[in-house]
């Protein structure tokens, strides 16, 4: 008994620190850009940029395998996002989600000396 409950606590523990480095929540997007030229791909590739309510200025790259339309992601659009280490989900208000690889993590509450 004295064992499973030990083995329970340190399996919580455990999960507690993987889902330490989920973020998620409301922001507006940035930017978003195209990325290089899409000649040898079947879709564009976007750069999307957008600050964390924790602070962080995120810049994530879509999945060149991802069908995504320049006019689906309007900057200064209301979006939610949800980063889990170096892997995001943006969605905006109609619906549209889109998956992405972090690129680019900046501290936005940092001043330059």
């Amino acid at each position: 008994m004295r064992r499973t409950m030990i083995v329970t606590l340190m399996m919580l523990a455990a999960l507690q620190v993987m889902a330490g480095n989920k973020e998620f929540g409301n922001t507006t997007l940035k930017d978003v850009r195209p990325v290089g030229v899409a000649q040898n791909q079947k879709h564009q590739q976007y750069d999307l940029s957008f600050v964390s309510t924790s602070g962080n200025e995120y810049t994530c790259r879509t999945e060149e395998k991802e069908k995504l339309k320049a006019t689906d992601l309007v900057v200064g659009s209301s979006v939610s996002y949800e980063v889990n280490g170096n892997k995001a989900k943006v969605k905006t208000s109609d619906g549209k989600q889109v998956k992405c690889t972090i690129v680019r993590v900046a501290n936005t509450t940092s001043t330059p000396k």
